[in-house]
């Protein structure tokens, strides 16, 4: 793992043999991540996941968790159950009254990881639907970053946003998705500057090809799987735990 800089690190690799798909094991925290969590200590520390009941999200709040982190992991719904001792809590981060409501009634708060987002296929030329991609994956992030601001000051605490592989690239079938990725690199370097003088440490981190509800649709495509697989060097999809 590289030292925390405010800086943005990309990962377009996995360091796995093989994907299992998601069985009873869910329901605690993974042996995998327990063992990799020796490697950190977050007890007595409060951690603040959106988009945080499913995919990276999810893998990053139970990791969270099992380095002794005081993890709420926020979304839309919780089709899966999230193991304890992660605590669940339905938020729409287009809302910005609920967001400053929830942030506002933390006693205190240390972590910030901006996981929350959505993809839209095809219909992102749409532009209701263009905007409303970017109101999720970019403006919902500031809206959180903004809210928890003064607690993460109070704390001198940190910012963890999920960027993507097309912030850099960009993508054919979704302009809003890679356009608000895009700008979440930017939104990362801007805030990493603008609250350095406050103890405040902002950074990204840019996934792989990873398999989660959101890469269903590509993985499901045979054809598609296969082209992305064969630019990857282990020749498969990540996990989200990874």
């Amino acid at each position: 793992t590289q030292p925390l800089h405010n800086e943005i690190s990309r990962e377009n690799t996995v360091s796995d043999q093989s994907i299992v798909e998601p069985g009873p094991e869910l329901f605690s925290i993974r042996k995998s991540q327990r063992h990799r969590a020796l490697m950190f200590s977050f007890e007595g520390k409060r951690i603040l996941v959106t988009g945080g009941t499913s995919g990276i999200g999810r893998a990053i709040a139970e990791a969270f968790a099992a380095a002794g982190g005081e993890v709420l992991a926020l979304g839309l719904a919780c089709e899966e159950r999230v193991p304890a001792p992660i605590r669940t809590t339905i938020l729409d981060i287009t809302d910005g009254e609920a967001v400053d409501t929830l942030v506002s009634g933390l006693s205190t708060l240390d972590v910030v990881v901006n996981a929350a987002g959505i993809i839209r296929r095809d219909d992102e030329f749409d532009l209701d639907v263009f905007a409303r991609v970017v109101e999720v994956n970019l403006t919902g992030v500031m809206r959180v970053c903004k809210a928890a601001h003064a607690k993460l000051c109070a704390s001198r605490g940190s910012i963890i946003n999920i960027a993507s592989m097309l912030s850099f690239f960009g993508g054919a079938r979704t302009p809003g998705y890679s356009a608000s990725k895009g700008g979440v690199v930017q939104l990362t370097r801007s805030l990493a500057i603008a609250w350095a003088n406050d103890g405040i440490r902002v950074n990204a981190v840019a996934p792989g090809w990873i398999s989660t509800p959101l890469t269903q649709p590509l993985r499901n495509d045979a054809k598609r799987s296969a082209e992305l697989v064969s630019r990857t060097p282990l020749a498969r999809w990540g996990r989200p735990e990874e």
